[in-house]
């Protein structure tokens, strides 16, 4: 008891307290009240948004345990977790719509207030890295064109290219009706480690680079194309050979009957 009056006289001359929780959308989150158990003559009251909308209460006293998970719009409804002996209030299966001020409030012979801002975030998708270069028979450029780019409905996550673990450029946009996207340029024989990063506060999603794989010269693409011009040719002229061949044939074997005959 001793305890939790030094605590609760710290508390009020500090005043409210706040403090900040993180949370990955679908995960739970605790809001805890500090106390190993809720004195007598306490009652522990949990208040949600700008509207402080009482959403959990206990009162020793009036012998009440509850749960209002229907307001303030029926978000937190089959969410809400009361520890009855701590008075701490767990929310399950958070969504981006539980982010916001949570509000303790201690009411006893002083009232004592905390307040904990919850920011809830969204899983990352994993970034695409892609090749944006244009070659024609005229290219001549030694360095390959890339692009990084994420579909993101968030405004709370940065996509970046890392050189190794240097940050060589980064992009943070709130605009929903856009996707991130990143341009890098390297060389052909860059032989650095070149990764795509998208992260928030607490997660990321990377992608590596693979220059062999993304990045050929223009020569090295139209390569291709010219020894399938020529395998063609090829075939047309073995083609041709044979129908020749034939044709030769058959006048032989008429030139012979005609001698015969």
């Amino acid at each position: 008891m001793v305890h939790l009056f030094i605590l609760f006289y710290m508390w009020h001359i500090a005043g409210v307290f706040g403090e900040s929780v993180s949370v990955m959308e679908g995960d739970s989150v605790t809001l805890n009240t500090d106390l190993t158990e809720i004195p007598e003559d306490e009652d522990i009251w949990w208040k949600y948004g700008a509207e402080n909308s009482l959403i959990a209460e206990i009162s020793r006293a009036a012998g009440i345990s509850s749960t209002y998970d229907d307001v303030p719009d029926g978000r937190f409804r089959d969410r809400l977790k009361l520890d009855d002996q701590t008075g701490s209030l767990t929310i399950t299966n958070t969504r981006t719509e539980h982010a916001g001020d949570y509000q303790l409030e201690i009411r006893g012979a002083k009232l004592t207030s905390k307040t904990f801002s919850v920011s809830v975030y969204a899983h990352l998708p994993v970034p695409v890295i892609s090749n944006s270069s244009h070659c024609s028979s005229s290219s001549s450029s030694s360095s390959c064109s890339l692009v990084c780019s994420s579909v993101l409905n968030v405004c709370d996550a940065t996509l970046s290219w890392y050189a190794g673990i240097s940050v060589l450029s980064s992009i943070s946009v709130c605009d929903l009706s856009i996707s991130l996207s990143l341009p890098l340029e390297v060389e052909y024989q860059d032989k650095n480690t070149y990764s795509c990063v998208l992260n928030n506060p607490i997660s990321n999603q990377t992608t590596h680079l693979d220059i062999n794989t993304l990045c050929h010269t223009c020569a090295e693409v139209h390569a291709p194309c010219y020894d399938s011009v020529e395998a063609v040719l090829r075939l047309v002229v073995t083609a041709l050979m044979g129908v020749a061949s034939a044709a030769a044939a058959v006048l032989l074997i008429n030139d012979v009957r005609a001698t015969r005959g």
